[in-house]
């Protein structure tokens, strides 16, 4: 009987850590799908590559984007900055924007399948 109760709270832990570890990949799948929708947008996947060359302000990436105007490469910058991929820098009375590691690691992943 305490051989059955032994492998029974035994059981018990790898139950719980299977879980543990099942939740911990699902957070990571929906950190990822989040990733994955703040570049869904093809103006938002170009200023992903266009900073990951270099940092740039509004003005430099409306210009590199061609038709965008400024409200709107504003709001996609703030979309990318929500989902945490780009951060701002201030110089003066403009903000310079870079990518993040995470921002970074997704600029590659793009970089690979369009290039």
């Amino acid at each position: 009987m305490a051989a059955t109760t032994a492998r029974s709270a035994g059981s018990g832990r790898s139950t719980k850590t299977a879980a543990a570890a099942a939740a911990r990949r699902l957070a990571e799948i929906r950190r990822v799908a989040d990733l994955l929708k703040q570049v869904s947008d093809p103006t938002r996947l170009q200023v992903l590559l266009l900073l990951g060359e270099k940092e740039r302000n509004v003005t430099e990436l409306c210009a590199d984007l061609g038709a965008q105007s400024q409200p709107a490469v504003s709001h996609h910058l703030a979309l990318l900055r929500h989902g945490r991929l780009i951060e701002p820098r201030r110089a003066g009375k403009h903000n310079f924007y870079a990518l993040t590691d995470a921002g970074r690691e997704l600029a590659e992943v793009v970089r690979s399948i369009v290039e």
